[in-house]
């Protein structure tokens, strides 16, 4: 199994080296225990502390703030070589009680299974309809209580490739890591899907686990993996050199720093 060199940045002002360090570990032992196994992809994880550079090659996962800040910094849907890129905003989970190393998890796997994030399944339902669905391995699975642990990191549940293949029975086998999924496409509480439906013309969609069917009408958060599948590959970005996002860091920070000393 060849391995795929991925470099672990902190960029976020609300996360220190030794908080993202030992996820890193974790993560590593997740690709190199769990996921390789199941899906024959390996990485090697490269941890690229504050103020680092990562080597030239390498795929990043980023850990930021907030997508303002993601913008702010020019970092956008591929690295400045053109590499698939990831964003964890470890702010924003923090804000709203979410677990931002499930997210680097999710954000992780789902960038090694489907990198160009062009990938579905086409499941037919006729001679003349069907459904494409979204290579996305952890979106039905995505809620922080399906998680594990591994020491003493939160790591995100994903599916097998059986979770795709719906001529499968109902527990006829392994379809997800935490094995709380009983059948092919089968959605959790708080999972979702990507759905584009051949026939109706009406672009993706995203189906819950709730069975609402919901139109994407724009582009999906920004910096996400949705935003990027519904955006046509000549309008995505490469991110800036990291020698000029290093210095807009530097500069981002010191503007934090003196903005919350006025407000104090």
């Amino acid at each position: 199994m060849s391995l795929i060199n991925v470099s672990v940045i902190n960029a976020s002002s609300v996360l220190a080296d030794s908080d993202v360090q030992p996820v890193v570990d974790a993560l590593q032992k997740q690709v190199d225990n769990d996921f390789g196994p199941a899906w024959g992809v390996g990485a090697k994880l490269n941890f690229v502390p504050q103020g680092g550079s990562p080597p030239a090659g390498s795929w990043w996962l980023l850990i930021l703030d907030d997508s303002d800040q993601a913008g702010a910094l020019g970092y956008h849907d591929l690295t400045s070589e053109g590499l698939p890129l990831g964003k964890v905003f470890a702010a924003t989970d923090l804000k709203f009680g979410s677990n931002w190393t499930v997210t680097a998890s999710h954000e992780l796997l789902e960038m090694l299974a489907d990198p160009n994030i062009n990938l579905t399944v086409f499941i037919q339902s006729d001679s003349a309809a069907g459904k494409l669905y979204a290579y996305e391995v952890c979106d039905a699975c995505e809620n922080d209580q399906l998680g594990y642990m591994i020491g003493n990191v939160l790591v995100s549940d994903f599916v097998y490739p059986a979770w795709f293949e719906d001529f499968r029975p109902a527990n006829s086998t392994q379809f997800d890591q935490g094995q709380h999924i009983t059948q092919a496409l089968q959605l959790l509480a708080g999972g979702y899907i990507g759905v584009f439906d051949v026939s109706s013309g009406s672009g993706w969609h995203q189906v819950t686990a709730r069975k609402e069917d919901l139109r994407i009408e724009m582009r999906g958060n920004v910096g996400s993996r949705r935003e990027r599948r519904r955006t046509p590959r000549e309008q995505w970005l490469r991110s800036r050199s990291h020698a000029e996002i290093t210095k807009n860091a530097v500069e981002f920070r010191t503007r934090i720093r003196k903005a919350a000393s006025r407000a104090a």
